[in-house]
Order: C-alpha cells, then sequence, then structure tokens
C-alpha cells in the first residue's frame, strides 16, 4: 500500500494501483449502477484524448516543462489504444457534476506519466493530478468535451451497424421483388404491394436515420475547453483555449471548434439533449419494424404468416412446437429502454442551475447506453433474424386474391359508388372483386387483364 493525502486526510492505496485518493473515495461512495466507467472505453478515451491536447497547450503556454509533457503525452497515447481502461473503475452515475471521472483520469494518467519519467506511484511533486494533468482545466470544462468526444467515437460504430442492417433489409428487398401481397392501413385490407416494396421501406426508414445521426453529430464539435469552472477562463493562461480546441481536432481528426460565449456553453447540455432525440427516433423506427415483422410472421395457422423469422430457440415450458419472435421481441425493448434513457436525458438537462448543469453523469449514462444497446440490437436484428428471413409467396398470393382491396384499382373506371357497391357484394357473398366484375359485365377481358393485374397495382415494374 501506498498513503495519499487529500482535503479529509490520508488514505492507503493499493501499490498497483494507479488511480488515487480522490478515485479511492469514489469508489467507497458510489455504488449506483454497478456500471464502471471501463464499461465505456470510448468515454476513457475521450478523456485522454482532453487531457492529451491539454497537455500540449499547457506546454505552449509554459504551464510546465518538455519532461512532464513527455509523462503526460505517454500515459494518454497508452489509455487512448486502450491500456489501463481496468483502473478506471468508478461508478458511472455519480454525485460532483463527473468531478470523480475527471479525477480518475487525472490520477491515472499521472501515476502513468510518473513512471515514464522514471519516477514511483504517488511521488507527486514531480507531476501532480492537479497542478500537471487538470492544469488550467475544471471537470466543468474537461468532462463535457470527453463526453462530446465520447459519443461521436460511439457514434461511428453505431452507424455501421445500422448501415449493415440496412444492406440486410435491402437484399431481403431484392429477394422478395416478385412476391405479391397485400398492403394494409389501420390492419384491414389496403391495395396490392409486392413483399419487396415493404422490406426495402423498412430499409429506408432506417437509412434515414444514420443520416440524422451523422448530422446532428456536429452539434458534438463545439466544446467549452478553457472556460474552467462557469466559463470565465479563471486559472487558464491566455491563448490556452484555442491551442487545446486546436490539438483536440487534431487527435479526434474531427473539426472541434470553441464555442463562441463559453459561459454560456458551460451551462448549456441541449447538444446532449439534441444527440439524445435523435436515438430515441431511431428507437421508435426500430421498433416500429420490429413490430411489423412480428405481425408479418404471426401464426403460423392463425396468423397472417407472410414471412417466416429464423427459429432460434424453442418458444415454450408448456408449449410444444411454438417458436416465438425473439429476436424481434428483445430489439422491441431495447427500444423502450433507449426513449426511457431519452426522457431521463431531459429530465436531466432541465435541472440545471445558474453556471452549471451537475446532473452529466447520469447523461452520460444514458447517451452511452443507449448507444450500445442500439448498436447491439442492430447486430443482433441483422444477423439472427433479417437475413434469415422467408417469404411464404403461396399465403401472400391468395390473401390478394381473395382481398376485396384489389376494387381501389376501379374507382378511376366505374366510380367510387359502383366500385364500392362491389366492395359490399363481395364481403357479402364472399366472391372476388375479378368474378362480380365478369359476371356483371363491367369491363372487358382486356381491361381486367390490365387494372386488375395486381402486380401493376404494386407499381414500378413490381418492385
Amino acid at each position: 500500500m501506498r498513503i495519499e493525502h487529500d482535503l479529509l486526510g490520508d488514505k492507503a492505496i493499493p501499490d498497483d494501483a494507479y488511480y488515487g485518493v480522490q478515485t479511492a473515495r469514489a469508489l467507497e461512495n458510489f455504488h449506483i449502477s454497478g456500471v464502471p466507467i471501463s464499461q465505456y472505453p470510448e468515454l476513457i478515451k475521450g478523456l485522454a484524448m482532453v487531457k492529451l491536447a491539454a497537455a500540449r497547450a499547457n506546454y505552449e503556454c509554459k504551464q510546465f516543462g518538455e519532461e512532464i509533457l513527455h509523462g503526460i503525452e505517454g500515459a494518454c497515447q497508452e489509455i487512448i489504444d486502450g491500456r489501463l481502461h481496468e483502473q478506471f473503475q468508478v461508478d458511472l452515475i455519480q454525485g460532483g457534476a463527473g468531478t470523480s471521472t475527471n479525477m480518475a483520469a487525472n490520477e491515472v494518467i499521472c501515476n502513468r506519466a510518473l513512471e515514464f519519467m522514471g519516477f514511483a506511484k504517488g511521488q507527486y511533486r514531480q507531476c501532480d493530478p492537479h497542478n500537471h494533468v487538470n492544469c488550467s482545466q475544471s471537470t466543468n470544462d474537461t468532462y463535457p468535451t470527453a463526453l462530446h468526444v465520447a459519443i461521436f467515437l460511439l457514434n461511428k460504430k453505431l452507424i455501421a451497424q445500422l448501415r449493415r442492417l440496412v444492406v440486410a433489409f435491402r437484399l431481403k428487398g431484392d429477394e422478395f421483388r416478385e412476391v405479391i401481397k397485400m398492403g394494409r392501413t389501420q390492419l384491414q385490407d389496403a391495395v396490392p404491394m409486392t413483399l419487396g416494396q415493404e422490406f426495402v421501406a423498412f430499409g429506408e426508414s432506417l437509412d434515414s436515420e444514420v443520416f440524422a445521426l451523422e448530422r446532428v453529430e456536429a452539434v458534438l464539435y463545439e466544446v467549452n475547453m478553457g472556460g474552467t469552472a462557469i466559463g470565465t477562463g479563471l486559472n487558464a493562461p491566455a491563448g490556452y483555449s484555442e491551442r487545446c480546441v486546436d490539438h483536440l481536432a487534431k487527435i479526434t481528426g474531427k473539426p472541434i471548434r470553441l464555442a463562441v460565449n463559453l459561459v454560456e456553453a458551460t451551462q448549456d447540455t441541449q447538444p446532449f439533449v439534441l444527440f439524445s432525440s435523435v436515438l430515441k427516433s431511431l428507437a421508435i423506427k426500430l421498433s416500429k419494424i420490429c413490430n411489423d415483422l412480428r405481425i408479418l410472421s404471426s401464426g403460423p395457422r392463425t396468423g397472417l404468416n407472410e414471412i417466416n423469422l429464423p427459429a432460434m430457440q424453442p418458444g415454450s415450458s408448456i408449449m410444444p412446437g411454438k417458436v416465438n419472435p425473439v429476436i424481434p421481441e428483445v430489439v422491441n425493448q431495447v427500444c423502450f429502454k433507449v426513449i426511457a434513457n431519452d426522457l431521463a436525458v431531459t429530465m436531466a438537462s432541465e435541472a440545471g442551475q445558474l453556471q452549471l448543469n451537475v446532473m452529466e453523469p447520469i447523461i452520460a449514462y444514458c447517451i452511452l447506453e443507449s448507444q450500445t444497446i442500439c448498436m447491439n440490437a442492430a447486430d443482433t436484428l441483422r444477423q439472427h433474424c433479417v437475413e434469415g428471413i422467408t417469404a411464404n409467396n403461396d399465403v401472400c398470393r391468395r390473401y390478394v386474391e381473395h382481398s376485396i382491396g384489389v376494387v381501389t384499382a376501379l374507382n378511376p373506371l366505374l366510380g367510387y359508388d359502383v366500385a364500392t357497391e362491389l366492395a359490399a357484394e363481395a364481403l357479402k357473398t364472399g366472391k372476388g372483386i375479378v368474378q362480380l366484375v365478369r359476371e356483371k359485365k363491367l369491363l372487358s377481358e382486356e381491361q381486367i387483364g390490365s387494372v386488375l393485374d395486381p402486380k401493376v397495382m404494386t407499381g414500378a415494374g413490381g418492385r
């Protein structure tokens, strides 16, 4: 053990730990979610990127020398490369506006920097968590900036998974382009379409969410580095903010820019609200698609049974042979959680007071969790469901042949009133629309073939 000291007194720290006394106290205080920072490596990398940018800016502003810079650079780069993440054990949900997370980064980086410099952990006279790693910073500018970075790092992975899912739906659209079926509105027969059109629409719906995620990421590029405690820049040297932001842009490869008003930016959590709202929109779309997949596959004897989902596991402990749509079901549940998380982000953002919003840890927890479970859900839905879906062509065709919905195509030739009478008679007698048209000699065979052909009704050559 080694002894470290803070304003509350001395505390023993495991000698092999890279974290220090303030992190140790946070580990004792926050047994909340059971989810440590280490579960979200993008947040740890974001912290290291911010600390690396700050160190380079501080060196250029002559806040410390080259030896300390190189030590901090070495430690930060290791963390960016994925090392030492197990040292970030603090619960993601915490009081203190993220101070415990910031101090965990300061202490881990400092102690590893000391080793790079040839010293033992805890020899803070040579390199100090506050005076050097946290130089010219406050949790109130470092933590939200690191969270911005973490979110756009994870956004890249989420978008990649969603694009794979979009491709899977489009490929199914090609596969099902000749499968004629009935479209439905309000769960009632509408007009014919192809199963391919239905699946292509699923893909396009998700593709629009990918576009939204790409666009909303821009709100994360504006940061408040150098604002320190409340945005006034206290303890930050002249030119530090601009240098720090420039370095962070180079490190991340993103067009990071300094907020115009640092006081406003320090208290503002609107970028998180905007990003979370897009995640909610994605969840709504994804859940609707999964609802449709469950309805289309319902049965097999007493439901629609237009498609077959891959059988992933036995569906009942009491009903032999039952197979449930477990993959769409789990994705539905993911979507419910994302929507709930968005509400938590909304409430946390509203709870900001005066010059700071102290609720950012729950915002971090909710957004990072939503991104992660959406990413996992998209991958699961693609691999274990969409790619293995098959069509029941005969079932789809039978629905079309017995549907009254095809009468809609007669409106231009016979008028709405006559078409309505035909629909009512078909419903009453059980006869098909084509049969009634022939019996009443309302159209020629040529007209019947051109107007009441379901494939023609689908438009776009049946696609």
